[in-house]
């Protein structure tokens, strides 16, 4: 019989991606792919699929937009038709404000780099989260999304398990505590465990690809 460590090494493994990855993120302690995991936590935070989140992400990053500074360069119009390649047409306008917001923002206030954010919070998670909902269009959910895949190289911010990554735990019959989760795992697998049960709350029926 399995043990639940095994069970959330099998998670990983079939559906531990990052998201980041998936967005073409290379993801380290660096200003650029941080404000890259920034533009992708705020797509993902509308009620919009990930899928056309993470194209339109991909979109973004193909027009070179992968740092604040290059992205306030573009214009209003181009980002607007970046996003609309992504598929994301119903929030292309107002994202495309947003990210010129978000970006003028990161400058003004940390010269770009989100690690200065997260020096400024003291590396406590709670304080990270409502440093990042300064940025418009970045609420609990988004914050939460930071984190969740932050916590591959901000080791300060572990773990960062919210509701829907508990709710998939629940699926696969793992602890929904985030210290007893967090045990069945490498620190280094604590992000790919998280994306894994993200994607079993959103679909449950994936946990069947995970099954002995």
């Amino acid at each position: 019989m399995s043990t639940q460590r095994d069970r959330a090494g099998r998670l990983i493994d079939v559906h531990g991606r990052t998201f980041a990855a998936e967005a073409g993120i290379t993801l380290r302690d660096k200003p650029a792919p941080l404000w890259q995991l920034l533009v992708l936590s705020l797509l993902l935070s509308t009620r919009i699929s990930s899928d056309i989140a993470l194209a339109s992400a991909r979109e973004l990053f193909s027009a070179k937009w992968r740092t604040p500074r290059r992205l306030r360069a573009s214009s209003w119009q181009q980002r607007v038709d970046a996003l609309g390649r992504g598929g994301y047409r119903r929030y292309d306008e107002s994202t495309a404000t947003r990210l010129a917001e978000a970006a003028d923002l990161l400058i003004d206030r940390w010269d770009g780099d989100l690690r200065k954010l997260r020096d400024e919070a003291e590396g406590q998670p709670r304080r990270i989260s409502g440093l990042l909902q300064e940025f418009t269009g970045i609420g609990p959910t988004g914050a939460s999304i930071f984190l969740r895949e932050a916590q591959q190289v901000w080791p300060s911010v572990r773990p960062a398990f919210d509701t829907l990554v508990r709710k998939g735990a629940t699926t696969a019959g793992l602890p929904e505590q985030d210290e007893k989760l967090a045990a069945l795992v490498d620190d280094d697998d604590l992000a790919g465990l998280a994306a894994a049960l993200v994607r079993l709350a959103r679909d449950p029926d994936l946990s069947a690809d995970a099954e002995d």
